[in-house]
């Protein structure tokens, strides 16, 4: 199985007192849907790329997206030691379904963004997930174009005819075309 197979579940921090624990960071809505993982597949910093599966033994929830983490043979402080920084991957065939106007990101890049007043803008690149919200960008006029993923502005995904439908706010496209405010104060060099 190679990293284009897998999503990203999350990554591995320090350990966790003396009997191999460690702690992990879930990038996840609930972590109640993976407190019976039974497997992980894990990429250590010495060796990117690379994937090793490893079995779960204990998935315990400490705060929003933290949890104790348990791998089956790690059993010592020592042995948890060199999975720092490690990340954690699932298949992606192994994702929770979701509902039916919902999406995972990595589907949607390369659909057609569709704007319900302006029709086809531009296509889905890629996704940046900040703490303060979700932004699609798409290519528009040669910009990159950010667009907030919310309700009110994503509608919804078209798998078959690979589409995500919009509703841009008005004026977002001409912030990203108009010339940068600074080059419209700088006064000119007259001589």
């Amino acid at each position: 199985m190679t990293l284009d197979d897998c999503y990203q579940l999350g990554s591995l921090g320090k350990p966790h007192g003396l009997k191999g624990f460690v702690v992990a960071f879930f990038d996840v809505d609930d972590l109640d849907e993976y407190r019976k993982l039974k497997s992980v597949l894990l990429e250590l910093p010495s060796a990117p790329g690379k994937l090793v599966a490893y079995e779960v033994e204990k998935v315990q929830p400490q705060a929003e997206n933290r949890v104790l983490f348990k791998l089956k043979g790690i059993d010592r402080i020592e042995d948890a030691e060199p999975l720092r920084n490690a990340k954690l991957w699932r298949p992606l065939a192994e994702l929770p379904e979701l509902e039916e106007d919902q999406f995972y990101f990595h589907d949607v890049i390369g659909y057609t963004v569709v704007d319900e007043q302006l029709g086809a803008l531009g296509t889905v690149e890629t996704f940046y997930e900040l703490p303060q919200q979700d932004l699609l960008a798409m290519r528009y006029q040669g910009k990159e174009v950010l667009i907030p993923v919310v309700d009110a502005l994503v509608s919804r995904a078209d798998e078959q005819e690979r589409k995500l439908y919009v509703s841009m706010p008005e004026g977002l496209l001409d912030v990203y075309l108009s010339p940068g405010s600074r080059e419209q104060d700088e006064p000119l060099d007259e001589e």
